[in-house]
């Protein structure tokens, strides 16, 4: 019962501690936008990658580094609208 509480008491601290993570409550669009900015500030953070994404786009690096950046303000658009039951 020991090992239960534990595995429950460290799932929270990793939730409040990382955003990515989730709780019960996360939605999927909250879970994928998570996901994307991840993938995308890990692009930013990678020199060699951002240069592979630079020439497959034919940009220069810095302006790809921008677009990278804006996107990650919504990097899958608006959430939808909850349906009211």
């Amino acid at each position: 019962m020991a090992d239960k509480l534990r595995a429950q008491q460290q799932l929270e601290q990793l939730q409040t501690r990382y955003v990515g993570v989730g709780h019960a409550d996360t939605t999927k669009h909250e879970w994928v936008s998570n996901v994307h900015r991840d993938s995308l500030a890990s692009y930013i953070g990678h020199p060699a990658m951002l240069e592979h994404f630079s020439v497959a786009f034919n940009e220069p690096q810095e302006r790809v580094r921008m677009q990278f950046v804006d996107k990650m303000i919504q990097p899958c658009g608006p959430p939808k609208e909850k349906e009211e039951i």
